[in-house]
């Protein structure tokens, strides 16, 4: 039963803030002039790396889950996927204006 929950838990999570985060990064850019049409599901992927990276260090030790595997990324993979994500969300506007 702890695991449905935990599972329900992670699921409105990334979907509302997902949305929440996903919205806002679609209105910057526009106001940047990035086609979002084209581009804009590079940031949806870097959003979802950053909520990976989040739940996997701080989220899943305050859930109703309680077996094994919770474990805290590695700082070098924590790390990289934080730098990536990054690199994604920065690589729209560019790619935008590039191809204009």
């Amino acid at each position: 039963m702890r695991f449905l929950l935990e599972l329900i838990r992670i699921i409105v999570i990334f979907v509302i803030f997902g949305g929440l985060f996903g919205s806002l990064l679609e209105n910057v850019y526009l106001v940047v002039g990035t086609d979002t049409n084209n581009y804009g599901w590079i940031g949806s992927i870097a959003i979802l790396i950053l909520f990976f990276v989040v739940y996997r260090n701080k989220l899943q030790f305050s859930g109703w889950y309680k077996g094994k595997g919770r474990e805290r990324l590695p700082i070098k993979v924590s790390k990289t996927l934080i730098l990536s994500a990054i690199t994604l969300l920065l690589i729209p506007p560019f790619f935008s204006l590039l191809m204009n």
